[in-house]
């Protein structure tokens, strides 16, 4: 399977905005359900949101809920995320997931090589 290409990290304010693509390649990856983990140096990798193969159904970490939104366009097999009051803590690599099918799971076959995101306070 074609790993999906991580992009949007940046250096960030404390309080200020970003927004993460994944996109991937092949069809039957853009069907399937989608998730954004992180991790921080020195930390595990922790699941930050997911979403379902048609959008329907959404998960976020407590961590991020209300300041993070995960989206997708199945059309252009891209998964979004975009973070806003990003804080110091927020800092980390960030990978895009591709499940193993249509409805969330704690499943992921395909990872990306992620893409960093620094907070600086």
């Amino acid at each position: 399977q074609v790993q999906p290409v991580e992009s949007g990290g940046g250096l960030v304010q404390a309080g200020g905005s970003l927004r993460l693509s994944c996109v991937g390649s092949g069809r039957t990856a853009s069907v399937f359900a989608k998730a954004w983990f992180r991790q921080a140096p020195g930390r595990e990798r922790e699941f930050v949101a997911a979403i379902s193969g048609i959008g329907g159904t959404i998960e976020y970490a407590d961590s991020v809920k209300g300041r993070f939104t995960i989206s997708r366009d199945n059309t252009k097999n891209t998964m979004y995320l975009q973070m806003s009051s990003l804080k110091p803590e927020d800092t980390a690599v960030y990978y895009c997931a591709i499940g193993a099918r249509a409805t969330i799971s704690p499943e992921y076959r395909t990872w990306g090589q992620g893409t960093q995101v620094t907070v600086s306070s």
